[in-house]
C-alpha cells in the first residue's frame, strides 16, 4: 500500500518523544514492505538534512517546507486559529499534498497531532475524490492536546494563561472535528481516550496503541556504576514545560535535604535545549545541566536512579520506558507512569512530593536488595511488553 505521513516535526532522528513515536511507525510499515512517504515541515538546515536521511533509511518520498512558527502563530492569532496548527501550516506543503493526492493512489493518510489535521480539511483535491478513491485518514493525537494547554493555564501568569486559555479551547474544538471526519484516531494509552470521552461521544473510531522502546539500544549497563553517589539522572528536551517544571521542583525542593544525607549525591539533567531557568540549577552543588549529549547511553549507565517528578504531562513518558529498559530504579509521580502497564512497588516507586522521593532514596541507599529487584523487574517488563513490533501490530489491521 502506498501510505503518506504529514508529520509536525521530521521525524528522524528519533530523539524526542514525538518523533520516536512517528519513526517507529514509518519504519515499521516500511519494513511490512508497504511504501510510505513522509510530507513535514522543518524548521532549520539540520532538519531538512535529516528528512532526507530519513528518506534514505524508511522512504521512497520525502518533502519538507521551512517554516517560520513565530510569524506564522502571529498569522494564526489574527486569523482566529490554534497557535499550534498556524506554527506547522505552510500553503508549498499544501499543494504538495494536493500534487500528490492528484496524481498517485494514497491508501491511507496518517497525521501525527491534530496540527496536521488542517492540511486535510483544506485539501481541495480530497473532498473531489469518489468515496472509493478517498485514502483512509488516521489521526495519532498521541496525546490529548487540549488537556495539556489547560494543565499550562494553572501555572502561566497573566496575560499568557488566556493565550494557554485560547489554545485550549480551540484544539479541544479541532479535536472533535477531527473525530468525526477521520476514519481513525490513536491515542497513547487508554487513560487518554477516557478522558477525551468526557467531552465527546464515542464514535467507535478510537484506538490506545502504546509507545515501545528499543531494546537493543537501552538495556542494563553492563559496566560498574560510580562507587560514590547516589548518581540521579533525568533526561529530555529542556525547554519543554513538563520537563522544565520537573526539575525545577526536584532541586527547589529536595536537592539540598538529599546533600545533607548524600553529600556526594549528583543530579544529571541531561538533554538538549536546556532554558535559563534550568541552566540556573547548576548554581546548587552537585547539579549539572549538560545540554544537549552526543551519546545519552553513557549517563543511563552512570545512573543510580531516575527521578521523574512531572506535574505536568500527557500521555505515555518515554523517558520512563528507556529509564525501565536499562533496568535504573525509578521514581516517579502519578503522572509519570500514565500509560504504562506496570506495578508501583514492584516495577516503580510512585510518590506524589519531592520530599518523600528524597526519602525515598534515602531508603533504598540503605536497602540494595529492593533497589536491585526494582530495576530488575522494570527491565524484565519492557523485554516482555513493550516491543515496538508488539504495540505497533494493531495499526497494520487499522490500514
Amino acid at each position: 500500500m502506498n501510505i503518506l505521513f504529514l508529520s509536525h516535526r521530521v521525524p528522524f532522528p528519533p530523539n524526542k518523544g514525538e518523533k520516536i513515536r512517528t519513526y517507529h511507525q514509518i519504519k515499521y510499515l516500511a519494513e511490512l514492505g508497504h511504501q510510505v512517504s513522509v510530507l513535514a515541515p522543518f524548521e532549520n538546515t539540520k532538519d531538512k538534512e535529516d528528512l532526507t536521511a530519513l528518506s534514505n533509511k524508511h522512504c521512497s518520498d520525502t518533502y519538507g517546507t521551512p517554516i517560520h512558527s513565530q510569524l506564522a502563530m502571529i498569522k494564526g492569532l489574527l486569523l482566529g486559529q490554534p497557535l499550534s496548527v498556524a506554527a506547522f501550516y505552510h500553503r508549498k506543503l499544501q499543494k504538495k499534498l494536493d500534487h500528490k493526492l492528484e496524481n498517485e493512489v494514497i491508501d491511507t493518510i496518517i497525521c501525527s497531532s491534530s496540527s496536521m489535521a488542517h492540511y486535510i480539511f483544506k485539501s481541495k483535491v480530497l473532498s473531489k475524490l469518489s468515496p472509493d478513491k478517498k485514502p483512509t485518514l488516521i489521526m495519532d493525537f498521541m496525546d490529548l492536546d487540549s488537556d495539556k494547554w489547560k494543565q499550562y493555564t494553572r501555572i502561566k501568569p497573566f496575560p499568557l494563561n488566556l493565550i494557554y486559555q485560547r489554545e485550549a479551547k480551540l484544539i479541544q474544538k479541532l479535536e472533535s472535528e477531527v473525530h468525526s471526519k477521520f476514519d481513525h484516531c490513536l491515542f497513547i494509552s487508554n487513560s487518554e481516550i477516557s478522558l477525551f470521552l468526557e467531552s465527546n461521544k464515542d464514535l467507535g473510531k478510537l484506538h490506545a496503541i502504546g509507545n515501545g522502546i528499543n531494546t537493543q539500544e537501552f538495556k542494563p549497563s553492563t559496566t560498574a556504576k560510580p562507587a560514590e553517589g547516589p548518581v540521579i539522572l533525568f533526561t529530555g528536551v529542556m525547554d519543554y514545560l513538563p520537563n522544565e517544571d520537573a526539575v525545577i521542583w526536584f532541586v527547589e525542593e529536595g536537592w539540598n535535604h538529599l546533600k545533607t544525607l548524600y553529600p556526594n549525591a549528583r543530579f544529571y539533567i541531561a538533554g538538549m535545549n536546556p532554558s535559563s531557568k534550568v541552566k540556573a540549577l547548576e548554581s546548587y552543588d552537585g547539579v549539572t545541566v549538560t545540554g544537549f549529549v552526543d551519546n545519552i547511553h553513557t549517563y543511563f549507565d552512570k545512573a543510580h536512579y531516575f527521578i521523574a517528578p512531572f506535574r505536568l504531562s500527557r500521555g505515555v513518558q518515554n523517558k520512563v520506558l528507556q529509564a525501565f529498559a536499562c533496568g535504573l530504579p525509578t521514581i516517579t509521580t502519578p503522572s509519570g507512569i500514565e500509560g504504562i502497564e506496570c506495578k508501583p512497588g514492584t516495577h516503580v516507586v510512585v510518590k506524589n512530593t519531592i520530599m518523600e522521593m528524597v526519602s525515598c532514596i534515602d531508603q533504598l541507599e540503605k536497602n540494595n536488595e529492593k533497589k536491585h529487584s526494582l530495576g530488575q523487574n522494570a527491565a524484565k517488563l519492557i523485554l516482555e511488553t513493550y516491543s515496538w513490533e508488539s504495540m505497533l501490530s494493531p495499526l497494520k489491521k487499522l490500514i
